[in-house]
């Protein structure tokens, strides 16, 4: 018997309050992605310098090498933006620290923003396909193929990383590149640390732009890690912490 997609969204949606119960009771539930190994032990992380971006639009060569490898489309209604990586003023990503006074001078400095490939992403659990899914290394992926656009995981995730494609992004990519799948109508996509090219030992191509210039990713887990050594010595802050997402992105004020 065929079935539509309608009729498999009503399905799963139906049985969706016992699919997610069981996760969120037991642990967020990790993977293997369908791409590539995971390196036992690693847990990849990404730090941001506040006091290092400085400017009107500091960060848009980093937003656009990762769209143009990634085949991000662009659309001219803003209502149908798709993004990986944007940037929004430091208020309105740190709320908690706005309303404390804390670094007064980074008032409406614009800071980049990205999926925070969370320890506990509130997005796994509530997807009843497994379309997303948490590595064993700390990235969440998604599987565009399994992804079925119920948008169960946008509204999860509680620092708006996802966008979902309303329409047809394959005519309205400015220039496609040949390496990266691209996606279809009806299916949500993010960031995904740029695990293809961890795959071959490059470093992600957000930070390959910066060029060690406010932006560093590494192995959280060593100890010799840029990563963890700025951690070490600087004061760093995540967003939205108290909601225990356990986020990998941090931000160095």
């Amino acid at each position: 018997m065929k079935i539509t997609r309608r009729q498999f969204l009503k399905l799963t949606g139906l049985g969706l309050s016992g699919f997610a119960i069981g996760p969120l009771i037991e642990g967020v539930p990790t993977a293997a992605g369908p791409t590539g190994t995971v390196a036992a032990g690693n847990r990849w992380a990404m730090v941001i310098d506040l006091q290092a971006s400085s400017g009107k639009d500091p960060w848009a060569d980093c937003i656009a090498a990762c769209h143009k490898i990634h085949n991000v489309p662009s659309f001219a209604d803003a209502k149908h933006q798709v993004r990986w990586i944007w940037t929004s003023p430091y208020e309105a990503l740190f709320a908690d620290h706005e309303k404390r006074a804390l670094r007064g001078d980074l008032r409406g400095r614009p800071v980049l923003a990205l999926c925070n490939h969370c320890d506990n992403p509130p997005c796994v659990p509530v997807c009843p396909t497994r379309a997303t899914f948490k590595r064993e290394d700390g990235i969440v992926m998604m599987d565009y193929h399994r992804c079925i656009g119920c948008r169960y995981c946008m509204a999860a995730c509680p620092y708006g990383a996802r966008s979902f494609n309303w329409l047809d992004p394959r005519p309205n990519i400015p220039e496609t590149i040949v390496g990266y799948p691209t996606r279809t109508k009806g299916v949500v996509e993010k960031c995904n640390f740029c695990e293809e090219r961890l795959a071959k030992g490059l470093q992600p191509a957000c930070v390959e732009a910066y060029k060690d210039r406010g932006l560093y990713f590494g192995d959280l887990n060593d100890p010799g890690s840029k990563v963890r050594k700025l951690l070490e010595s600087r004061y760093g802050i995540v967003r939205k912490p108290e909601l225990g997402t356990g986020p990998g992105v941090y931000y160095l004020v």
